[in-house]
C-alpha cells in the first residue's frame, strides 16, 4: 500500500468536513469505547488494572527475550510439521507466498483478515500473478469489492454506512435490492461459502505464536477464519516477528484482554489454536501449513528506543479513544495503520521523512495509554518522534525559525517585555481576531486571546508600591 502519510493535513481537513464520515466513525468508536469500558469495569477497577499490568509485564518480558523466543517458536513449529520461512521485507514475504502458490499449483486463494498482508501489499502481488484472491472477512470483502482500503485495525469498514455497503453489494456482486442488514449478510455469506469450498489455499494473519508449543493463535468473530484454516489443503499464516507469547499461560493472559479491549467481549466467538497440518486420523484441516515470519522494519524498531511499540496487540482500543481519529477517521493517516499506534509505527516502519505530520496528529491527552491493554506509552513516543523530527531537520522551516525566535525571546527579559507590549497593542487590530500569515493556522481553530496591557509582573510591582 502506497504511503500517503505526508498528506495527512489536507486529508484531515477533507475528512473533518465530511459529515457522513464523522457520523459513522463517531458512532462506531463511541460504541466500541463504551463496550470496552463496561468489559473492564466487570473485572473491577483493581483487578482490571492488575490484569492490564500483568499483560504489560508479559509483553515486556517477551520483547526482552524475543530473539531466543523466535528460535524456540521456529523449532517447535517445525516439530509440529509447520514449514517456517523468514522474510526480511515486504518483497521477500510476497515472493515466499508466490513460491508456495506455484509449488501447490494454486488458482484460488481465500484470505482471512490480516493487517500485515495490507502492509506488504500481498493482494496486489497475487493479482499481478493472475491468481484469484477473495477476502472472506465481511468487512474486508466489502473493502475489496469497492476498491477501498481498511480504515480501522479491527473494523475495516467503520467509515461506511449501511447504504454504502448496500450499494457496493448491488453494484459489484449483483445483490437484489434490500435495506435489511441481515439479508445483506446472508447474501455475502452465500458467495463466500462457495469460495471456501473451491479455494486451494487459505491465507491468514496470526495474533500470537506460542513459543513453548509452536502453536498459532487466531482470535476472530467471524467463522471465515476457521473455514480458511480447515477447508483448503494449504494454509499460509503471515505473522510479524513481534507476535510471540512465550508460554500458554502468557497467551491466556493476553487473550483475556485482547477481546475486551477491541470489542468489549469476554472472549471472541472463535479462538483458534493451530498446531500444524492435519494428522492421518483427522478428517479436516490443511495438508500443508506454512508460517512466514515477517520483519519489514520491526528489527529496526526493536533496536531503537521505540521497541515498546512492538508490544501492540492490534486491538484498536487507542483508535476508539482518540479524539483525532474520531474527527478524521483512518484514511487521513495515509497508510495501513491509523490512530495513535499508527502515528507511532508508520514513521518507524516507513521512515520518519515519509510520515512527518503523524507524530503531531495527537492532542497528547493520554487516553491511548490508559486504554491500551499492555500499557504502551504512546504519548511519550509521540513526543520523542517530534523531537526526532526537529533533530533531523524534518520540520517546517518557518516553524523552526519561529521556535528559535520564541526561545530567544524567553531567554531575554527585555525581549519578553517588548513582545508582551507589542502583543497587547497589536491584538485588537488583527482583522477578524486572527493572526496573520503563517501564524493564521493557530487561530483557525482557536479564539485569539485578549492580552492585558500590563504584565503580571508589572501589576505585582504596582501592588507592592501602593
Amino acid at each position: 500500500m502506497q504511503n500517503k502519510s505526508n498528506q495527512f493535513i489536507p486529508a484531515a481537513e477533507i475528512a473533518i468536513n465530511d459529515t457522513n464520515l464523522h457520523t459513522a466513525v463517531s458512532f462506531a468508536t463511541g460504541s466500541a469505547f463504551n463496550k470496552r469500558q463496561a468489559a473492564m469495569y466487570a473485572y473491577g477497577n483493581v483487578h482490571g488494572e492488575a490484569l492490564r499490568q500483568q499483560a504489560a509485564a508479559v509483553k515486556r518480558r517477551t520483547l526482552q527475550n524475543l530473539p531466543d523466543l523466535l528460535e524456540q517458536a521456529e523449532a517447535n513449529m517445525q516439530a509440529n510439521g509447520i514449514t517456517v520461512l523468514w522474510a526480511a521485507d515486504a518483497e521477500e514475504a510476497n515472493q515466499h507466498v508466490l513460491s508456495i502458490t506455484r509449488k501447490h499449483q494454486t488458482k484460488l486463494i481465500a484470505k482471512a483478515k490480516s493487517m500485515l498482508s495490507e502492509e506488504i501489499g500481498l493482494n496486489h502481488a497475487l493479482e499481478a500473478a493472475d491468481l484469484e484472491v477473495i477476502e472472506t472477512d465481511l468487512g474486508e470483502y466489502i473493502v475489496q469489492l469497492s476498491g477501498d482500503t481498511p480504515s480501522h485495525i479491527i473494523a475495516p469498514i467503520i467509515h461506511k454506512s449501511k447504504d454504502s455497503v448496500r450499494d457496493t453489494l448491488m453494484d459489484k456482486a449483483d445483490m437484489p435490492a434490500t435495506d435489511d442488514a441481515a439479508e445483506m449478510t446472508h447474501f455475502a455469506r452465500g458467495i463466500l461459502r462457495e469460495k471456501f469450498l473451491q479455494a486451494d489455499m487459505g491465507i491468514t494473519g496470526g495474533n500470537f505464536i506460542i513459543a513453548e508449543t509452536g502453536t498459532i493463535g487466531l482470535v476472530m468473530n467471524e467463522g471465515n477464519g476457521r473455514m480458511v484454516t480447515s477447508l483448503p489443503k494449504v494454509h499460509v499464516a503471515l505473522i510479524g516477528i513481534e507476535k510471540i507469547a512465550a508460554t500458554v499461560e502468557d497467551y491466556a493472559t493476553l487473550t483475556q484482554l485482547l477481546p475486551r479491549s477491541g470489542t468489549g467481549q469476554t472472549l471472541t466467538v472463535y479462538t483458534n489454536m493451530i498446531n500444524g497440518p492435519r494428522k492421518p486420523d483427522e478428517v479436516d484441516g490443511p495438508d500443508f501449513v506454512y508460517v512466514i515470519l515477517v520483519d519489514n522494519g520491526r528489527s529496526r524498531i526493536y533496536a531503537s528506543d521505540y521497541a515498546e511499540a512492538l508490544a501492540c496487540l492490534r486491538c484498536g482500543a487507542c483508535l476508539n479513544a482518540c479524539p483525532v481519529y474520531h474527527a478524521t477517521g483512518g484514511h487521513a493517516y495515509g497508510w495501513v495503520y491509523s490512530g495513535p499506534i499508527g502515528a507511532v509505527i508508520t514513521p518507524l516502519l516507513t521512515g520518519l521523512e515519509n510520515a512527518t505530520p503523524l507524530p503531531y496528529a495527537s492532542s497528547l491527552c493520554g487516553m491511548c495509554k490508559q486504554v491500551c491493554p499492555v500499557d504502551i506509552d504512546l504519548p511519550r513516543m509521540l513526543l520523542d518522534l517530534r523531537h526526532d523530527l526537529v533533530e533531523q531537520g524534518l520540520t517546517d522551516r518557518i516553524w523552526n525559525w519561529g521556535m528559535r525566535g520564541w526561545a530567544l525571546t524567553m531567554k531575554s527579559t527585555k525581549l519578553y517585555g517588548a513582545g508582551l507590549k507589542m502583543a497587547a497593542w497589536g491584538a485588537p487590530k488583527m482583522p477578524g481576531n486572527s493572526l496573520p500569515g503563517p501564524l493564521s493556522g493557530w487561530t483557525d481553530s482557536r479564539t485569539m486571546p485578549e492580552f492585558s496591557p500590563k504584565s503580571f509582573r508589572q501589576l505585582w510591582q504596582e501592588q507592592e508600591e501602593s
